[in-house]
């Protein structure tokens, strides 16, 4: 006779909320005219916001971690602190991405609401405690951005690129699952907890098939955070995407697999993390030095930061590595991959409020000048790229030395030199962008005119840029945040 025990709904209030909205929005915006397509963006920013305080309810109402629905699911700080940032992120997405899928008229209520289940399934990733939920999140996730990089129907690279992600994020799925049940079989749960409890215990029985397994996960999660060698997706489909949908895939889903990520190697594995650590170290320089040395040949810039994220995945993995044998390793990861994130989003809205109708101002020698066009955006352009090469005081210089104290710390001092050789190399690339838009003059007459965008979105592209700088003057909030989520 089995026991039932009534899960705590409380505790996926976030999700519940969202799920609800989401089907209304839908539900609604079939029945828009097309003159009040307003209401569907003003709903979906007021679900992100209405979720976000929800969320925030949460850190308060639960101090402490609960597991509910059976072991599946679970509240506590990581995930609660995930959701927060996925929700604020998506919510600056959808402002920046309004006037460009509006000037190439890019069905807004299909992205609007693919985007909330994208945001759903990442809300789902945050709490999953079982690998079922992990791999249903993670699909509701990787379904929707199938989508939206495909929702510009005239254009071919946009096709290209939704086919191949779609291909190679199926292949991803596979291997993923095929490691999950190897694990299954060696462990006879798919719980994290129970799987973690099982081989403190166990380990040297089934070894084989757990490290096996391993090998499996992780090349399905190294692809979804796009780090080497499950790197081809990336350029293609940042490039061939609607810049309104690879500033999406660009910031939030990153968070959402970092954490999954955490979850899985932290907290279900840590009896292998030698052999995690092993594999992670030669994933993390492959994907600085190609990341860093191919970004630094592209002439556009969206392939550019694509490469370049490459390389910033390598330098998150830096802190998973450091992490068993520092106190600060996996915060300072954490740290790391938020704040790249919030500037990420900020470069790619640049590209995305510069880009006309009919026209994507996404080569480097568009940005020639820039300061003479429009000052203010320059300069937050300027600070954005500081950050990601991590030039001091932004935020990103004290985001890679958190990196590298922890590298010390765990007496990786060697791999410590080699990340912040690669950084010096991956200053060039970002600082060229600075002297193109402050030394150079526009080649073509007709981008030498005045550039002039809505106060609302300028005001966002501001208060991203600012963050940049003031987290880099007054990081501490933060770094204690992550601290507190993952110790």
């Amino acid at each position: 006779m089995m026991n039932f025990i009534t899960p705590i709904f409380s505790a996926a209030l976030p999700e519940i909320f969202i799920l609800c909205m989401t089907s209304m929005i839908l539900l609604i915006d079939v029945s828009l005219k097309e003159r009040y397509q307003m209401v569907t963006y003003l709903l979906v920013q007021f679900t992100l916001i209405a979720t976000f305080l929800l969320a925030v309810a949460q850190y308060r109402e639960y101090p402490h971690p609960i597991i509910t629905f059976d072991g599946s699911y679970i509240v506590d700080k990581l995930a609660i602190l995930t959701k927060l940032f996925v929700l604020v992120t998506s919510f600056f997405a959808f402002i920046y991405a309004r006037q460009y899928i509006k000037d190439r008229g890019i069905l807004r209520g299909e992205y609007y609401t693919l985007g909330l289940f994208a945001v759903m399934g990442m809300l789902i990733m945050a709490s999953a405690y079982s690998f079922l939920t992990i791999y249903l999140g993670l699909e509701l996730l990787s379904l929707s951005l199938y989508a939206m990089v495909a929702l510009q129907k005239e254009s071919a690279i946009a096709t290209e690129a939704a086919m191949k992600y779609f291909v190679m994020g199926a292949l991803a799925s596979g291997l993923l699952l095929y490691g999950i049940s190897m694990l299954y079989g060696a462990t006879g749960s798919i719980e994290i907890l129970t799987i973690g409890n099982m081989l403190q215990n166990s380990l040297h029985q089934q070894n084989v098939v757990v490290i096996l397994s391993l090998i499996f996960i992780l090349s399905g999660l190294l692809f979804k955070l796009g780090a080497v060698p499950f790197h081809m997706w990336v350029p293609d489909v940042y490039a061939g995407a609607p810049t309104s949908v690879t500033l999406f895939i660009a910031s939030a889903p990153k968070i959402a697999a970092f954490c999954v990520t955490m979850r899985i190697l932290v907290q279900a594995l840590p009896t292998c993390s030698v052999t995690w650590s092993s594999i992670l170290i030669v994933v993390a320089l492959l994907s600085m030095f190609s990341g860093n040395l191919l970004a630094i040949a592209q002439t556009n810039i969206k392939r550019m930061l694509a490469y370049s994220s490459i390389a910033h995945i390598g330098y998150t993995l830096l802190g998973i590595i450091a992490g068993p044998g520092s106190t600060t390793g996996y915060s300072a990861a954490m740290f790391y991959i938020t704040t790249y994130v919030i500037v990420a989003a900020g470069a790619f809205a640049i590209i995305a409020v510069l880009s006309k109708q009919g026209i994507e101002l996404d080569q480097l020698e568009d940005y020639r000048g820039l300061n003479a066009r429009n000052p203010w955006l320059a300069f937050m352009m300027l600070l954005l790229m500081f950050s990601m090469a991590g030039v001091p005081p932004t935020v990103g210089f004290f985001a890679k030395l958190g990196l590298l104290e922890a590298l010390v710390e765990a007496h990786y001092v060697w791999l410590a030199a080699l990340a912040l050789l690669f950084a010096i190399i991956g200053a060039y690339y970002y600082l060229r962008i600075v002297m193109l838009m402050y030394f150079e003059e526009p080649r073509d007459v007709s981008l030498a005119t005045h550039i002039v965008i809505a106060p609302g979105i300028m005001t966002a592209i501001t208060l991203n840029g600012v963050v940049a700088l003031v987290l880099g003057l007054f990081p501490s909030t933060l770094i204690d945040l992550c601290r507190i989520s993952l110790y």
